[in-house]
């Protein structure tokens, strides 16, 4: 495994992850996001949701450039087998579920804003990594650029629809419950 090519995928994950915790503690909109969404689930839902939409946007990209060898950008290979960012993805959902399993960021009792914070924010990084090539486990084979790719675009969609339904629309579902 070159360790370039793990590394870039993981450093622009990393400063998208930190670039959104700098949002979200060091400046006005993170104030504004925990003063506009009290319910704490539902934050956790924006978050994920933000994050999901990022990740996606970037992973493509990413992918774009190196199908067309732009530097530096190249597939993360490991003994001449190519590892697909679905495995990172699965390794992050299994740690943020595991996390949630020992309470870390739910709000049950000492869970901090911050690490809810975290764990929303890999939870939709993960999920974008996974979905992303959703196509690959449907049809155990790389079809990321053909025809049957398009069943991760619309898993993306599928997904990114209901974080978001979740995290913008459950006040006007409450709304609608009660009267």
């Amino acid at each position: 495994m070159r360790l370039d090519d793990a590394a870039v995928l993981a450093i622009i994950l990393l400063v998208m992850v930190v670039g959104l915790l700098l949002l979200l503690h060091r400046t006005r909109l993170g104030s504004l996001v925990h003063e506009q969404i009290h319910d704490r689930p539902r934050r956790r839902l924006f978050l994920a949701s933000v994050s999901f939409f990022l990740t996606f946007a970037i992973v493509r990209g990413m992918v774009y450039c190196i199908r067309h060898q732009i530097p530096p950008f190249h597939y993360i290979e490991m003994g001449g087998r190519h590892i697909h960012h679905l495995v990172v993805g699965i390794l992050l959902l299994l740690g943020v579920g595991y996390g949630w399993l020992c309470e870390i960021g739910t709000g049950a009792d000492s869970s901090s804003r911050f690490a809810s914070t975290i764990m929303s924010i890999l939870y939709g990084v993960g999920a974008a990594l996974t979905l992303d090539e959703f196509a690959l486990w449907l049809n155990l084979k790389d079809v990321y650029f053909v025809r049957e790719g398009r069943s991760s675009i619309d898993a993306i969609i599928l997904f990114g629809a209901l974080l978001a339904i979740g995290g913008w629309g459950a006040p006007l579902f409450s709304r609608k419950a009660k009267g």
